[in-house]
């Protein structure tokens, strides 16, 4: 058990049997009334952002989670198969538990959560960028820089994202998992 006195950002939390991170919190000391903490709360499951207001000192379940690294091997029906890279486990997550999935290519490592009492998989992220190569869109024009147009491209994974008119067809670009959008060229 916890109290609102042991709250950090990355701290999960289980409430009424579903499990939370905390993305922000704030102690808050009014000039009248007791002191509260006021945080946001992301479910594991669903993603929700969602807004909750604590008297301080309450106690709450906390949620020992585990980061571990896993390396993307293949796709089947069953679901998205990965392997540890020191104990060469293998475990199968469902797609919908992986956050940036579209930008996941074979030998990507990712991190997943996992319960550390049930060893179940919470969740799966992609690093914040991964460089993709660009397998089709629109010729590029010369010279057309000026403006800050995108057009469509398809990425190697076969994702679509939006892209500056110089970016042709080979062209390797970093892409934010998060939100799909274009961050720059690479030379990797």
């Amino acid at each position: 058990m916890a109290t609102t006195a042991d709250f950090r950002n990355g701290m999960c939390l289980d409430i009424d049997g579903s499990y939370f991170f905390i993305v922000e919190f704030l102690h808050v000391k009014p000039g009248k009334g007791p002191a509260f903490v006021r945080t946001k709360l992301k479910n594991v499951t669903t993603g929700r952002v969602l807004d909750k207001t604590w008297n301080s000192g309450v106690k709450v379940e906390e949620v020992r989670i585990e980061r571990r690294p896993y390396q993307f091997l293949y796709k089947d029906d069953t679901g998205y198969n990965f392997m540890h890279p020191e104990t060469f486990d293998q475990i199968t997550i469902a797609g919908e538990n992986i956050d940036g999935v579209r930008f996941l290519k074979d030998g990507d490592m990712v991190e997943a959560m996992v319960h550390a009492e049930s060893e179940t998989i919470l969740t799966c992220e992609l690093p914040a960028h991964v460089v993709l190569e660009v397998t089709y869109t629109e010729p590029g024009i010369r010279g057309d820089t000026a403006t800050n147009t995108l057009k469509a491209a398809t990425v190697e994974t076969g994702a679509e994202i939006r892209v500056p008119l110089f970016i042709n067809v080979g062209d390797k670009v970093e892409v934010d998992t998060r939100d799909g959008s274009y961050v720059g060229r690479s030379n990797k």
